[in-house]
């Protein structure tokens, strides 16, 4: 404890004590199409809407971000834009990121799994009641997981890229609704007088990219992203979520639990480059008719390294053929 407060007070030192007061920049849209704002149990939520110039019989796709200290909707970009050509796109800014609600707040599984289901009823109340696709990135695919879990008819196929939950040799399978997080770390990085050094340092340009490096397994990262989530985490109230994202507020104990109970079928992608390839719980699946997997040889982000092959590979699954 004591080596840590170490090193976070050194971290808040370096960071210039976070003295120097900068304009906010102003940020862009993540991706195309309208954006649009409703209110919800997670508080305000801001989502982008688009579609084929000529009306599409397929089903809604909504598509939703990671969660880390830059996240953003730019994540699901590759994805957004090659599918509004065929079907109606809801990419969806989850609470404390992009333009939704940044407020000072609990951010909990409970609070993401409610934006998920805020937008679920949005596009049904535009589209109707039949069930909808939906894709989700690393660690929200748990929170679309649970989303399912609790309304497994408004749900057709679910996609899962590089979903936490499959690592290690035992399944998490907590009480239900718990989540990992750790108080004290919680607190450490809060701490008032060095929380926005911290935070700071966190999401600083070079920081950034060296996360990217690791999740890419490579120096050669999106540098649309990068550039995307330096100007994200400038934003008001940005801090504030990363804080539990961090402190592990925001993993379920329960995960697995909730994947045990997923019967429509899912399909999970992955690289095997970078920081986050322990799949070794991937054989808790593989015999389930339902689940399906495809590996690729990128990094966590596939729709990005591996755009044209991953694209395929999703039409496929949503369509209801084999990836």
């Amino acid at each position: 404890m004591r080596t840590l407060l170490t090193v976070v007070a050194s971290l808040w030192l370096l960071t210039g004590c976070a003295a120097n007061v900068k304009p906010v920049p102003e940020l862009p849209a993540a991706v195309s199409g309208e954006r649009r704002e409703i209110d919800s149990a997670a508080g305000r939520l801001s989502y982008y809407a688009a579609a084929p110039q000529q009306k599409s019989d397929q089903r809604p796709l909504l598509l939703i971000h990671s969660m880390n200290a830059s996240g953003s909707a730019y994540e699901m970009r590759p994805i957004h834009e090659h599918c509004r050509e065929q079907r109606p796109v809801y990419t969806v800014d989850l609470p404390g990121f992009g333009f939704s609600e940044r407020s000072d707040r609990v951010y909990s599984p409970r609070l993401m799994t409610d934006a998920v289901l805020a937008m679920v009823d949005e596009i049904r109340k535009i589209h109707g009641p039949g069930a909808i696709d939906a894709a989700a990135l690393s660690l929200s695919a748990e929170f679309l997981a649970r989303a399912a879990v609790e309304r497994p008819d408004a749900f057709a196929h679910l996609a899962l890229i590089s979903p936490t939950g499959l690592s290690g040799k035992k399944k998490r399978l907590g009480p239900a609704g718990a989540s990992r997080g750790q108080g004290w770390l919680y607190k450490t990085f809060t701490w008032s007088g060095w929380d926005d050094g911290v935070y700071g340092l966190l999401t600083r340009p070079g920081t950034i990219r060296y996360f990217l490096e690791r999740t890419w397994g490579g120096k050669n990262i999106d540098e649309g992203l990068w550039a995307y989530d330096v100007l994200s985490t400038q934003q008001p109230g940005a801090k504030h979520a990363p804080f539990y994202f961090v402190s592990a507020f925001l993993f379920s104990a329960d995960v697995n639990a909730l994947y045990d109970q997923l019967r429509m079928p899912v399909w999970v992608s992955h690289g095997v480059k970078g920081d986050f390839v322990d799949y070794r719980g991937q054989v808790w699946y593989e015999d389930q008719p339902n689940w399906q997997f495809t590996v690729f040889q990128t990094g966590a982000l596939p729709q990005f390294e591996a755009e044209d092959a991953f694209l395929t590979a999703f039409d496929r699954f949503l369509a209801g053929e084999r990836p």
